[in-house]
């Protein structure tokens, strides 16, 4: 059932049992689950079935920090969410990630990831994905590609699969609308999270529309699904009963901004005749690849975050060759409106030009990447840059408040303030030296590692990006004075309050984040199921 908070017949006060905010790809796969199981599902959207532009702007923020992309972009608010303009890429966590590690503060999350391996076998057929299994043997086999025979006490080749990738939003737009469990409202924004006298259980939500109807949501278990910036906005802003924000007494709401850094580290020689094709992402439309990273074993022992690095195709200049794009234009002007990325957006502008038609500029990088390997056939080596994408230490000082500047509906905007440590440049350089050696010992190649990472000073590199991953700023912890929800996603000090997005991953890892958060949500369906009580038939 669908229906839109500007209708004249939605009731003034809203009831439910299962309260679910925001329908991107936590809330819709959480919604599908639910269903499955026979339960009453109300679920909130902020934006309807179209992108607009009046609801996009409900997202703007401000960057105080390292510089980063405009945050009204980086998230998209509209049914579906930000699946819109997924590109595909999946992983999961590894062990590791879930660990404790004494060199990596702040580390331990309260499960395992054999605790996930269920819900990530499900999350596979939501996302549209292979088989479950990241072995990079496995797919060696599959496609008949072949990973370089690194020594595994050292480096590995870590897998992602490539979903359509599925949009969310049109895929499952019917699964939602057609059930009989599951009631869709739209143009309903979440403004208020109005607590009980005492603090500790949510009486009720406040939701608006543009156009100034207001109605009341009352259930019986509420999930916030809003997206991780917008999750902690929702939880600071609502402090009429606890001063702070809620699920924020230990100041921990907004802490511990996490992205996966994305940089070039260094440029890569290879022997031309190497065969690197279980690495190219994009190129080959492959529905898997591999990218460089370091062992758990030698991270152990040197004391090194996660790390992943994909390769990228140079032109004769040495300018890097971008992957493939749904959106090549809409990329540079992402980019070019971000005074760090001016020289980035000059060097793809030298390579791709000002062409005015998406296709052309697709077809001019296929074409472009086909030639260069083809040369490379007949040259003595080929080069390519290192393109890093690591694991950031959770920071406490690395975090998210709110602004003195106020949206159309009066909550006061995100403000961001991105913080990199000297261990998370350290963490990349060493993991260079050793994927860079193991090229050397293997006689296939060399990487010469850009200057940057040898710098004393902590700053980092204009060209720095990001993976437009928000994570750890509601943190799982176990431990109230260490994070906010415990392992079942529930805010510690609200008996009916619940998260389910990356702003509760208390470490990163370096896979992209989406499969993981659906994973998450289809553990918390199944917790719900068991613990909230049915309403009676009537």
């Amino acid at each position: 059932m669908h229906q839109t908070l500007n209708s004249y017949d939605i009731e003034k006060v809203i009831e439910s049992d299962i309260c679910i905010i925001g329908a991107g790809a936590a809330g819709i796969s959480m919604a599908m689950e639910l269903d499955k199981l026979g339960r009453s599902v109300l679920l909130l959207e902020s934006g309807d079935f179209e992108y607009e532009q009046k609801t996009q702007a409900l997202n703007k923020g401000y960057s105080i920090g390292q510089a980063y992309y405009p945050l009204e972009s980086s998230r998209l608010r509209f049914f579906g969410g930000t699946t819109s303009h997924w590109t595909g890429q999946c992983s999961t966590l590894d062990d590791i990630d879930f660990e404790e590690r004494d060199w990596v503060k702040n580390s331990g999350w309260p499960i395992k990831k054999s605790d996930l391996d269920p819900y990530y076998i499900k999350a596979h057929k939501i996302c549209e994905l292979q088989e479950y299994e990241y072995s990079s043997k496995y797919w060696e086999d599959k496609l008949e590609k072949k990973a370089i025979e690194f020594d595994k006490k050292l480096v590995r080749t870590k897998m992602w699969q490539k979903s359509a990738p599925t949009r969310f939003g049109n895929k499952y737009r019917s699964n939602i609308i057609d059930s009989k469990n599951i009631r869709l409202i739209t143009d309903a924004n979440l403004t208020k999270i109005n607590l009980t006298e005492y603090g500790n259980q949510v009486d009720n939500l406040k939701l608006s529309t543009l156009k100034n109807k207001t109605h009341t949501v009352k259930a019986k278990a509420f999930v916030m699904a809003c997206g991780a910036l917008q999750n902690v906005r929702h939880l600071l802003n609502s402090n009429n009963i606890i001063n702070k924000g809620v699920g924020n007494e230990n100041d921990l709401v907004g802490r511990f901004f996490m992205e996966h850094p994305h940089v070039d580290s260094a440029d890569m020689v290879l022997l031309a005749n190497t065969n690197m094709n279980l690495y190219y992402d994009g190129s080959l439309n492959s529905k898997a690849f591999g990218m460089f990273s370091t062992s758990e074993s030698i991270q152990r022992e040197l004391k090194l975050q996660n790390y992943s690095a994909r390769i990228e195709s140079k032109d004769s200049k040495g300018l890097a060759i971008d992957q493939e794009s749904d959106d090549p234009m809409g990329k540079l002007k992402q980019w070019e409106n971000l005074d760090s990325r001016v020289e980035k957006v000059s060097k793809l502008r030298k390579v791709i030009g000002d062409r005015s038609t998406d296709w052309i500029i697709d077809k001019f990088i296929i074409e472009e990447k086909q030639r260069l390997r083809q040369e490379g056939d007949k040259l003595e080596t080929s080069h390519h840059i290192f393109n890093t994408r690591s694991e950031q230490s959770p920071n406490p000082d690395s975090r998210v408040d709110l602004a003195d500047t106020k949206d159309a509906l009066g909550i006061p905007h995100t403000r961001l303030n991105w913080q990199l440590t000297e261990s998370d440049k350290i963490s990349i350089l060493n993991s260079n030296l050793i994927i860079g050696k193991e090229l050397g010992r293997l006689g296939i190649g060399r990487l010469k590692i850009n200057d940057w990472l040898f710098d004393k000073k902590i700053e980092w590199p204009k060209f720095l990006g990001g993976g437009w991953h928000h994570l750890g700023i509601t943190r799982m912890h176990e431990d109230p004075q260490k994070g906010v929800v415990d392992k079942n996603c529930k805010v510690h000090s609200i008996n009916n309050l619940f998260i389910s997005s990356s702003s509760v991953f208390t470490t990163s890892g370096v896979a992209n984040p989406t499969l993981t958060i659906v994973a998450l949500s289809l553990r918390l369906a199944n917790y719900l199921n068991k613990h909230v009580a049915r309403a009676p038939k009537v």
